[in-house]
């Protein structure tokens, strides 16, 4: 089985040109093998690249624990930038993901725009943080020296609250400094830290305009590198979403079984 492996800002990704459907989609054994960083090839998720009718591919996303997931935002750039290398799409494109179509641009064989839904509300189920659904489900907070915090474990308690436990929740951790956001994430699925996350970041720069009033575009910086978040508020929340950031493909190889 031939496969790429491709990171975006350090979350990284096994991609399967899968257009013949060959792919066993219900062998979550397997998907949670291929992510194994020590039996495996190693990544915070899998991601299958389809045929679609409507759309230039479709997208098919898995957690590095082998489950059906959400929308993952750097996922979606890193397929985006395989279908190009590929040469399934030009350098704008539209597909369809989990949570619906999506668009994107192929700014450079390393940089990807793409566009998010739409978010109609900010909850807030507590008094400390917000809940943003930005394709997956985002808990977030503000902290103060976030370098130094115990994310996995402070990540786990939160995500594992009565309220979150049966689907779980990314909690986010961020602080500003000027006119940039840091951000660290723990992502239910991997159940750990990851480098960066897409609809993380996305969700972190709608959090800032909401409680700073940031103006778009946010800039924010992951563990594993920089992103930018652009939107237009609404009278309920945010449209015209877009995300841009690094993609790099890193290697390609065959599983053997």
């Amino acid at each position: 089985m031939e496969f790429s492996k491709y990171h975006g800002a350090g979350n990284d990704f096994v991609i399967i040109d899968d257009r013949e459907a060959s792919f066993d989609l219900n062998d979550q054994a397997l998907i949670a093998h291929l992510c194994d960083r020590h039996f495996g090839i190693g990544a915070d998720g899998l991601m299958l690249l389809r045929k679609h009718d409507r759309h230039d591919f479709e997208m098919v996303y898995f957690n590095a624990d082998g489950a059906p997931s959400s929308m993952c935002g750097n996922g979606g750039r890193c397929l985006v930038a395989f279908a190009h290398r590929l040469g399934v799409i030009g350098d704008q494109t539209t597909f369809l993901a989990v949570d619906g179509v999506h668009h994107a641009e192929v700014l450079s064989a390393e940089r990807i725009k793409l566009a998010m839904n739409d978010v109609e509300e900010i909850l807030k189920p507590d008094d400390e943080g917000l809940l943003i659904d930005t394709g997956s489900p985002h808990y977030l907070l503000r902290r103060a020296g976030i370098e130094k915090l115990d994310v996995f474990h402070e990540g786990r308690r939160i995500r594992n609250r009565e309220e979150f436990r049966a689907d779980g929740v990314n909690v986010n951790f961020l602080e500003r400094k000027g006119d940039q956001v840091f951000i660290r994430t723990y992502e239910r699925g991997v159940e750990n830290e990851t480098l960066a996350c897409g609809t993380g970041v996305t969700a972190a720069a709608l959090a800032m305009a909401y409680w700073e009033q940031m103006d778009s575009p946010v800039h924010l910086k992951a563990v594993g590198g920089d992103l930018t978040v652009s939107f237009e508020r609404t009278s309920h929340g945010f449209n015209h979403i877009w995300k841009t950031g690094p993609v790099k493909h890193v290697f390609d190889g065959t599983y053997l079984g």
